[in-house]
């Protein structure tokens, strides 16, 4: 993905939102979105997969796991020998390994600069981390973007998907009216004006071009590949899960909407279990709620009030 924003307990009918958008080249090989099954095992995933170098953009799990991936644009600290960053959402998916060992593994395995979301909602906790920064950050309610800098760097594209995201959870009385107003949304073709855009290490003309949030390119074969939605809908005591995928042509037509519908997703972390302590190398976003929440409170240790003898 090259352009994420995800809502998390925003919204009492909608707890879980995430409007995404794929940029790539289209003579890369890819699949759509579908059920399928890593080569080298794991659970089945629900999601994109590139057929080129395997894995994909974004995925999850019947079992509570979700993960989506952008990369770091600067052109300077490109290894063209690195490994693909898809194959980042599958191991993740895989779940053999906690946050932090998979964590420590993955920021040293020589992947070009990423930017990963991911979600295990059985033990609820999310985080957002780059192996650019020395640790990952843990996700508390909220509504955060990413697109190819930084969670929640403010590129024009990325605040204005983050507005229309809350905007649209505020007014959408359904699913449908949820997904359109998204997709509308990740199909903006607006430019940002010169004095807005970052400086990444490309053109000025190449920055402008990459400054909307639906990409074209035809002359370099290049631009927004998929449209993907997660839209979690409570109805009655139960969670329903909807994925959306919107696919285009290289001439930025629609190609196809396929979707798919998850019950009791994501599922809830026990009642019974204690709150999880903030793990070592993980950085909390906040502080505990009360309010109940996909994501479970992070507690931290209390300091002992008594005095020591004199």
């Amino acid at each position: 993905m090259c352009l994420i924003a995800l809502a998390i307990d925003q919204s009492r009918r909608f707890p879980l939102v995430v409007a995404a958008n794929r940029d790539e080249y289209f003579n890369r090989p890819s699949a759509r979105l579908a059920w399928w099954t890593p080569e080298d095992g794991g659970p089945s995933i629900l999601g994109g997969r590139d057929l080129e170098a395997g894995g994909t953009w974004l995925g999850l799990t019947a079992q509570g796991r979700l993960a989506m991936v952008t990369n770091v644009r600067d052109p300077s600290r490109i290894d063209p020998q690195a490994p693909s960053r898809g194959q980042i959402v599958p191991q993740w998916l895989r779940g053999t390994e906690p946050t932090d060992r998979f964590w420590m593994r993955t920021a040293l395995s020589g992947y070009n600069g990423f930017n990963l979301i991911a979600a295990d909602f059985q033990r609820g906790e999310c985080f957002w981390a780059s192996n650019l920064r020395a640790h990952p950050r843990r996700l508390e309610r909220g509504t955060y973007g990413v697109s190819n800098a930084a969670l929640d760097t403010a590129w024009p594209k990325t605040t204005a998907l983050k507005q229309r995201l809350r905007l649209a959870l505020d007014q959408a009385d359904s699913v449908d009216a949820l997904a359109g107003a998204l997709f509308a949304a990740l199909g903006d073709r607006q430019l940002a004006v010169d004095a807005d855009l970052p400086a990444t290490g490309v053109s000025l003309e190449l920055e402008r071009t990459l400054s909307a949030a639906f990409i074209r390119m035809p002359e370099r074969g290049y631009g927004t590949r998929c449209s993907t939605l997660v839209i979690s809908e409570r109805v009655g005591r139960h969670t329903l899960t909807h994925v959306m995928e919107r696919s285009y042509t290289a001439s930025g037509a629609i190609a196809l909407l396929r979707q798919a519908t998850l019950k009791h997703w994501p599922p809830r972390y026990s009642d019974e279990a204690p709150a999880r302590p903030v793990e070592p190398g993980v950085v909390s976003d906040g502080p505990r709620t009360r309010v109940r929440s996909l994501l479970k409170p992070v507690t931290t240790p209390r300091r002992s009030t008594r005095r020591s003898e004199p």
